[in-house]
């Protein structure tokens, strides 16, 4: 088994490109690897430099490798195609041009779904004809991440319209497996309530990419009473240090182990940029935890 342990610009913060509020993507790099990473995502695209000359000379600079990259766009809104397009394209662009193969697709949140994240049985649901049109906004996508040779991949998110594991199962079932793969994420399953071990087992033939991600489950009882929003509870710490929350994250690397799965898995910590006074911290912490269970 060889699997890479990397992290991305979400665990500093980095949730939307022009967020004043961000760390400088030089300094996310310099913190990524002097934490103990050999790869980085991408980020929202427009973060890191999209001259590939520019952003391959810091990579470089920094031995980190692109892994991926994610396009996080409102793929259940129609009205809002062109701008689901405008991210997918440039992802592509930029994955293609550093080789980078895990084209992730990620329903951002929805302000019809966002108040029921983890609620699954009050989530408002598409009709037929709404979900057969998201599916196909999807489909979309994937195929032209395919055209750029990558890899497309499913990731289920809190307060999106991809969030809850029967909406997943369906999705998996509709769309060819050839096309569209999975990127699980860890601390997502468990927000929306679905076991991520569980999951897994069921569908390791199906998951090229890992995101780990881990949920304090007193914070995120609370959240889920109160209705907070996602950004809200990031800025609670309802994601939490790998080796603190519901994940277990010893199952994750048996399972992982037992399924020959080689390539990449991804830290992702999602927090407040304001709030969190050690990003760089957390992520050694995290890559320590990692090592001493046994990943590399």
């Amino acid at each position: 088994m060889s699997i890479k342990i990397g992290n991305a610009p979400c665990s500093w913060g980095v949730e939307f490109a022009q967020d004043e509020r961000n760390p400088t993507w030089q300094n996310v790099l310099a913190e990524c690897s002097r934490a103990g990473y050999s790869g980085i995502e991408l980020g929202p695209v427009g973060f890191m430099p999209e001259d590939p000359a520019e952003l391959g000379d810091a990579l470089a600079q920094h031995s980190l490798e692109l892994i991926g990259g994610v396009v996080f766009r409102p793929f259940h809104d129609k009205a809002q195609w062109d701008d689901v397009m405008d991210g997918a394209v440039r992802t592509c662009k930029a994955l293609q041009a550093h080789g980078a193969k895990h084209f992730v697709l990620i329903d951002s949140i929805a302000p019809a779904r966002a108040p029921t994240a983890g609620r699954a049985a009050e989530a408002v649901q598409m009709d037929a004809a709404q979900w057969k049109a998201y599916v196909e906004r999807i489909t979309t996508v994937a195929k032209l991440g395919l055209d750029y040779g990558l890899i497309p991949e499913i990731h289920p998110h809190a307060g999106g319209f991809m969030d809850f594991e029967p909406e997943v199962e369906r999705l998996l079932e509709e769309v060819d497996s050839e096309l569209l793969k999975i990127c699980i994420d860890t601390g997502h399953c468990t927000y929306a309530g679905f076991d991520p071990v569980a999951f897994m087992k069921r569908h390791m033939d199906r998951i090229t990419y890992v995101h780990f991600k881990n949920t304090d489950a007193n914070v995120k009882a609370a959240a889920i009473t109160n209705r907070t929003g996602f950004y809200e509870a990031c800025g609670q710490g309802i994601f939490c240090h790998l080796d603190k929350g519901e994940v277990d994250f010893p199952a994750v690397k048996t399972l992982l182990s037992d399924a020959n799965y080689e390539g990449w898995c991804t830290i992702e910590q999602d927090c407040d940029p304001l709030l969190d006074p050690d990003p760089e911290g957390d992520a050694r912490i995290n890559r320590e935890y990692l090592q001493s269970i046994g990943f590399a």
